[in-house]
């Protein structure tokens, strides 16, 4: 939730409830507890009223409508707060079953429910879409921008930021560009378009070669979402696509998992990582481990293992190998006097607030707690509601010192495909069918609203019944054909005149053109 435009400066507004600085510009509009103005460079600014003086309210924001975001919000209904909730996106996002976006599985509406609708019922509450750049905490003020660029400032008297993570490629970010990860609806998106995508380019490709590079596909990361990723990946490859297909054999596909641990899903017990290992290889999936990878292009990848160095040619690649902190943990950070981890991970005390600031809470993935808890839903829940009910009762007048926060681990779990799944509950091992059910329990219940969860389940139960149906594999064309042309884009570079400007785009896209001039379009491949 970093701003991409920079953070606003503090304007004056003629709104008694918010702060005032000397010869205010008279507002544009006003609306409820907001007001907006010009400034003299023409910018659009909008404030809202951080303490109403007149009826005393207290005035709570919070960043992120994530999974600590909205169990804050929620924790705070019926109390006598004002509470302000503002993400860069207008859904509140259940990333766990992200990757059954990703291999078709499910529609994104299913997983990210409209923010405003899950707070709807709180009369309290208020939702803004914009992106958060900078965080004021002296003048107490959270500043934003809205999608046209309108500026906001939020002040407040409590502050929850809950921003989550974003992707890590440990000192590699170039290789984002070939190695998408998943943290978003649009992430999903467009891994869905490259996997697909893939598919397709080969089934018009002529070349043997080419085609294997096109169905080959590494996933950097064997925790859970790798796992499941690539559990996904081979149902595609060998139950889902083979009969859609003439020029080449889906079946044949190479799903390559790789980690540089010892093993696959590292939180889990022995016993349940073993499981997995032998159901992933008893797919059709590679599991290299003790592997790095220590170079990508847009053709290949370079990995590092216990047999040396080597390249694979692979051309679609997913990274599920590392996460790294918001960038307003940092940001937090530098303004508190504190240093954030290697992760970028914010340190808290035990109420989850920011030391020497007990008026600002953190929680979620984007923190640090002296008990090292793990980067899952679970934590970021419980931390939301923690605080949640701590400023309530702080609302309420009770300034006893809180009781620290305390975890409580309903357990770990982790789909493998159709039918299979490993489930440790309080120390009880799950594995196959049974964790399977267990799994899919979970995880519906996890939904919001109903309609999501009937949904949901229909499309689970159709994909079992049916030879593992996929109802929604919309992919963008445009992100297939931009996949091809980045492909022939980086073997053009090696060529004598590697400076000079490359144009492929015309004999792949017929958005650019029908066909290139010296010559007929090729011909689609025949089986």
């Amino acid at each position: 939730m970093t701003g991409r435009g920079g953070p606003a400066s503090p304007l004056p507004i003629a709104d008694p409830r918010c702060r005032r600085t000397a010869s205010p510009p008279r507002p544009r509009s006003r609306r409820g507890d907001a007001a907006s103005w010009t400034d003299r460079e023409g910018r659009s600014h909008v404030s809202t009223a951080g303490h109403d003086e007149g009826t005393g309210r207290h005035k709570v924001v919070i960043v992120g409508g994530g999974f600590g975001g909205v169990q804050a919000a929620k924790a705070l209904k019926g109390a006598d707060v004002d509470v302000t909730v503002v993400d860069r996106t207008n859904h509140h996002l259940f990333q766990p079953l992200l990757y059954q976006v990703a291999t078709g599985i499910l529609s994104p509406g299913l997983i990210a429910p409209a923010l405003r609708r899950v707070l709807k019922k709180q009369r309290n509450v208020q939702t803004l879409l914009a992106e958060v750049g900078e965080i004021d905490l002296e003048a107490k003020v959270v500043r934003a921008a809205a999608p046209d660029g309108q500026r906001i400032d939020l002040p407040y008297d409590t502050l929850v930021v809950a921003a989550g993570a974003t992707h890590a490629y440990f000192g590699h970010p170039e290789w984002a560009e070939h190695a998408p990860g998943m943290k978003t609806i649009e992430d999903a998106r467009l891994l869905r378009s490259r996997i697909l995508g893939a598919y397709e380019l080969a089934e018009v490709s002529h070349d043997p070669a080419e085609q294997a590079a096109y169905t080959t596909f590494v996933v950097v990361g064997a925790g859970p979402t790798g796992v499941e990723l690539a559990g996904q990946l081979s149902e595609l490859a060998q139950h889902v696509l083979p009969r859609e297909y003439r020029a080449i054999d889906t079946r044949k596909a190479r799903i390559i998992l790789l980690d540089a641990a010892p093993a696959v899903l590292p939180p889990f017990a022995k016993k349940l990582q073993d499981y997995t290992r032998r159901t992933l290889e008893a797919k059709g999936v590679e599991v290299r481990l003790n592997t790095m990878a220590t170079g990508m292009d847009a053709d290949s990848i370079t990995v590092k293992g216990p047999q040396g160095e080597e390249r694979i040619t692979a051309r679609t690649k997913v990274w599920a190998a590392g996460v790294q902190a918001n960038p307003l943990a940092e940001l937090l950070a530098k303004a508190s006097g504190t240093e954030v981890d290697r992760a970028g991970r914010l340190p808290v005390d035990p109420d989850c607030s920011l030391p020497g600031h007990t008026d600002v809470f953190a929680v979620g993935d984007m923190v640090s707690t002296i008990d090292r808890l793990p980067g899952v839903a679970q934590v970021a829940m419980q931390q939301g509601t923690y605080v949640g009910k701590l400023i309530a009762a702080r609302a309420k007048g009770d300034d006893t010192t809180p009781a620290p926060f305390r975890y409580f681990d309903k357990g770990s779990m982790a789909t493998i495909g159709a039918r299979e799944a490993v489930a440790d509950v309080r120390g009880v091992k799950f594995t196959g069918w049974l964790g399977y059910v267990m799994w899919c329990y979970v995880h519906v219940m996890f939904l919001i609203g109903w309609g999501n969860r009937f949904g949901t389940l229909y499309n689970w139960v159709r994909s079992l019944r049916y030879a593992r149906h996929r109802g929604h594999r919309l992919i963008s064309v445009t992100a297939s054909y931009d996949a091809a042309q980045d492909d022939r884009h980086a073997r053009s570079v090696d060529s004598a005149h590697p400076h000079d400007p490359v144009e492929h785009r015309g004999d792949v896209d017929p958005r650019a053109a029908a066909a290139p001039e010296d010559g007929p379009a090729r011909p689609a491949a025949s089986a």
